[in-house]
């Protein structure tokens, strides 16, 4: 069993940047696809970001262009890397990891954009 602990959110004003982590408890080196997701209040989780074992990146349009997911397997960590942040980036952020049987979320961290 694998967990998975977000950290790196916080208050930010629009325009601003932060860069959440996700540490897993374990190798990651097997996992073959790893997501970010939000889900801001009273809105449906949706996906932002997605990265392969193979290094291809997708990112949601509402976030191309200023988001970036990036793996560190030497520190089992993914990381979402947020620019340009505006007050519609204001959601709770989660990240997925899945491989073969496995697929583990974390418990999120908050983003809240200040206008």
């Amino acid at each position: 069993q694998v967990q998975l602990v977000e950290s790196g959110g916080g208050l930010v004003q629009a325009g601003g940047s932060l860069r959440l982590s996700c540490a897993a408890s374990g190798s990651i080196f097997s996992f073959n696809v790893m997501r970010w997701y939000r889900q801001a209040p009273g809105k449906q989780r949706e996906w932002v970001a997605a990265l392969t074992s193979g290094r291809s990146t997708n990112y949601a349009d509402s976030v191309k262009g200023r988001f970036a997911i990036s793996r560190d397997n030497a520190e089992n960590t993914v990381y979402l890397q947020m620019n340009s942040l505006t007050p519609e980036d204001t959601a709770v952020y989660y990240c997925r990891m899945m491989g073969g049987w496995s697929d583990y979320w974390g418990q999120g961290t908050q983003v809240t954009v200040s206008s």
